[in-house]
C-alpha cells in the first residue's frame, strides 16, 4: 500500500506541476537564481567527469581495437559511444547525485522549520516558488551541462588518442563528426530534458513532502538521489526501445 500510496502522490504532485506552470505570477528571477545555482555550479563537476571518461574509454578501447588493426576507428567507436548513451546517462547520474540532494535536502529543511508553512500564511504560493522554479531549472540545464560534457569527453579522446600516437586536432574530429548521425545526436538530447525533470520533480516532491522532521531531511536527500538515478535508467531503457523502433 505504501508503494501504491507514493505513487499516486507523486501523480497528483507532477499535475500540479503543469497546472501551476502556466498559471500567473510568474517567478523568473527565482527561475534565474536556481538555474544558475543548477547549472552553473554543477559544471565543474561535469567537466571533470566528462574529461576523465574520454581519457579512460578511449584508452581501455585502443588495446582491442589494435589486436583487429582497427585503430583508426577509435575516434569513431569512442564518440558513437559516448554522445549516443554514455554521455547523457553518466552525466545525469551525477547530475541527480549533486542537485537531487540538494533539492530534496533544502526542501525537507524548508519544510522542518516551517518555512513553507510561513510562505502560505504571507498570502505566496509557495509551490510556485520553489518547485516550479526547480523543476524548470533541472529540465533546461542538464541538456546543456550534457552538451557540455560531451565535448569536453570527446576532447579528453583526442588527448588520449594523442598518448600513443600522433592525430591532427583537425583530423579526429573530422572522423568524429563523419561517424556521428542525426539518429545518434537528435534522441539522445531530447531525453536528456526527460531525464533533468524526472531528478527535478522527484528531488522536490521528496523534500516537499518530508516528514519526522530533522531525520526527515536526510531521508529525503538519499531517497531524491536513489529515486532520480532509477529514474535515469528507467527512462533511457524506454527511449532506447523507442528508438529503435523509430529508426
Amino acid at each position: 500500500m505504501g508503494f501504491f500510496e507514493e505513487v499516486t502522490l507523486l501523480t497528483k504532485f507532477t499535475f500540479r506541476f503543469f497546472r501551476e506552470l502556466f498559471k500567473p505570477r510568474y517567478e523568473f528571477n527565482e527561475f534565474v537564481r536556481q538555474s544558475y545555482l543548477i547549472g552553473y555550479k554543477s559544471f565543474p563537476l561535469v567537466a571533470i567527469t566528462g574529461l576523465i571518461l574520454g581519457l579512460v574509454m578511449t584508452i581501455q578501447s585502443r588495446p582491442t581495437l589494435a589486436e583487429f588493426g582497427a585503430v583508426s576507428w577509435l575516434p569513431a567507436m569512442v564518440s558513437v559511444s559516448i554522445v549516443r548513451e554514455l554521455g547523457p546517462t553518466i552525466f545525469a547520474l551525477i547530475f541527480a547525485g549533486k542537485v537531487g540532494s540538494g533539492i530534496g535536502a533544502e526542501l525537507a529543511s524548508m519544510k522542518v522549520t516551517e518555512q513553507i508553512d510561513a510562505m502560505e500564511v504571507s498570502g505566496m504560493n509557495p509551490y510556485k516558488y520553489i518547485v516550479v522554479t526547480r523543476v524548470l531549472a533541472t529540465t533546461l540545464m542538464l541538456p546543456l551541462l550534457v552538451i557540455l560534457g560531451d565535448a569536453i569527453s570527446l576532447y579528453g579522446a583526442y588527448i588520449a588518442v594523442n598518448l600513443k600516437g600522433s592525430v591532427s586536432f583537425h583530423l579526429f574530429f573530422l572522423q568524429v563528426f563523419k561517424s556521428l548521425d542525426f539518429s545518434d545526436v537528435f534522441p539522445a538530447f531530447i531525453k536528456t530534458f526527460f531525464f533533468g525533470f524526472a531528478i527535478g520533480l522527484i528531488s522536490c516532491f521528496k523534500g516537499y513532502n518530508s516528514t519526522n522532521g530533522t531525520e526527515g531531511v536526510g531521508v529525503a536527500a538519499n531517497t531524491s538521489v536513489v529515486l532520480g538515478s532509477l529514474s535515469v535508467f528507467i527512462i533511457d531503457m524506454i527511449a532506447v526501445q523507442i528508438t529503435s523502433m523509430l529508426y
